[in-house]
């Protein structure tokens, strides 16, 4: 699963090292062994794929596991400074010494001159005094006193190094310059940077970018929030439009556009013009973006996009037919996965059964209009205009506008009150199938009414 908010920061990432001439580099943390799948691996890297960061569009994938000769090297390095030392206090331990449980460790063996060995972990020393700032793009310059920075562990018992150290040393030795990522890292820098003077380097500008929350205000989570990148795309989202939409989340184009060639954007774009406060991450806006970039589709593109979920359709789809309903639904569909109900009524035996539509339209004068329906549909010329007009005359004599007339004609050919546009709907199923169904629904009329 590949969060949207990881997905934005790849972006912001990608648009800042194109602008600066830079390389995007992708490094997949895998040093805890307990949050790391190859699966999850190959997710991510197909979803960057289908946002449009491909192979060509970063360096790597590197895996920080493969760098663990350095991570060893750089542990070696802070002991001998003295400033990493082991500990086996437990968390217990710890919050019955302090009678707090919210209160961070509290540096009991920072003197005691301990070993490395089973269940013991490696802390960083942080100073007693002193503050440490952190150069931020958005933040500006946010100080960090150093006397309330608990000694961090930088490796577990077993060895394996954390993500602070782990990404501190493999930013190090890749030359990382900008590093942008969400805020809720941003306590993490000052401890990063600390790491990074310890071992010599100079650490990198930082961006954290703000938080994305759901419609409560709430931090998007994976245990309540659709999140995953791969859902949307399931969905039917066009790459193209969340893209566009991931990019509106903390910043805004000119002109108070919405829909931004992807061109426009990276011309246009500026991390420090990303607005601090958190970013709504507002479905019924993504549906909107994306319905914009279908419509704005070549019609061979549509269809091409369509397949998948015709594919998987349950019932056989003639290309043929579908070719002539595609530019139809088109302008109808926000989501590709919509495409199915849209057009199943032409495909099917029978029209689609859904109830509160039958029950919404078939009120009186339904029957009577059906049975003109049919009537007059007989000799029509089979054309939408033919259609519509002849369905036209029938409301006028009952006096009824359009609307209220199609609706028992809709219902009964393509089984929902709201689809395609009726009479072009019409022409395409052709005659027959057209008056068989309206004659069915006659039939389930009388039956109701006898």
């Amino acid at each position: 699963m590949f969060h949207v908010g990881g997905a934005r920061s790849a972006l912001f990432n990608w648009v800042m090292a194109a602008q600066s001439g830079g390389t995007l580099v992708l490094r997949i943390e895998d040093t805890d062994a307990s949050r790391n799948s190859p699966e999850w691996t190959e997710g991510i890297i197909r979803a960057l794929a289908w946002l449009g960061m491909d192979g060509e569009q970063y360096e790597g994938p590197y895996f920080q596991s493969a760098n663990a000769a350095r991570h060893a090297e750089a542990v070696h390095t802070l002991v001998g400074q003295g400033r990493g030392y082991y500990c086996d206090c437990t968390r217990e331990a710890v919050i019955a010494r302090t009678g707090d449980q919210h209160k961070g460790y509290d540096g009991f063996c920072r003197d005691r001159g301990l070993e490395r060995g089973p269940g013991r972990a490696l802390r960083f020393r942080t100073p007693d005094e002193g503050q440490t700032t952190v150069v931020d793009l958005l933040r500006g310059k946010p100080v960090f006193e150093n006397a309330v920075l608990e000694d961090f562990v930088i490796a577990r018992a077993d060895g394996s190094v954390t993500f602070l150290l782990a990404n501190a040393v493999d930013d190090m030795s890749q030359g990382i310059t900008h590093v942008v990522r969400g805020e809720e890292h941003l306590s993490n820098a000052p401890k990063q940077q600390l790491l990074w003077e310890a071992l010599g380097g100079e650490p990198p500008v930082w961006a954290h970018v703000p938080v994305i929350v759901n419609e409560k205000r709430q931090k998007l989570s994976k245990r309540r929030d659709k999140v995953a990148l791969e859902d949307y795309r399931a969905e039917g989202y066009l790459a193209e439009a969340m893209r566009n939409y991931l990019m509106l989340l903390g910043w805004a184009p000119s002109n108070d556009r919405e829909i931004v060639p992807w061109d426009v954007v990276v011309e246009e774009f500026r991390i420090d013009d990303v607005n601090t406060s958190p970013a709504f991450f507002d479905v019924k806006k993504l549906r909107a973006i994306n319905g914009e970039y279908i419509r704005a589709l070549p019609a061979e593109k549509f269809v091409t996009a369509c397949l998948p979920f015709l594919e998987n359709a349950p019932f056989a789809v003639d290309m043929a037919v579908f070719a002539e309903l595609a530019p139809l639904a088109q302008t109808r569909v926000a989501l590709l996965s919509e495409i199915v109900q849209m057009i199943d009524f032409a495909f099917l035996d029978e029209p689609p059964a859904d109830e509160a539509s039958w029950n919404k339209a078939m009120k009186e004068p339904a029957a009577a209009i059906l049975a003109a329906a049919e009537e007059a549909y007989r000799d029509a010329s089979w054309h939408a205009d033919d259609l519509k007009e002849r369905l036209e005359r029938i409301g006028a004599e009952h006096g009824l506008k359009l609307g209220k007339t199609q609706a028992p004609v809709r219902v009964a050919v393509t089984g929902r009150t709201v689809g395609l546009p009726l009479f072009e709907s019409l022409e395409i199923l052709g005659r027959d199938r057209t008056l068989a169904r309206i004659a069915a629904a006659r039939a389930r009329l009388e039956a109701a009414s006898s």
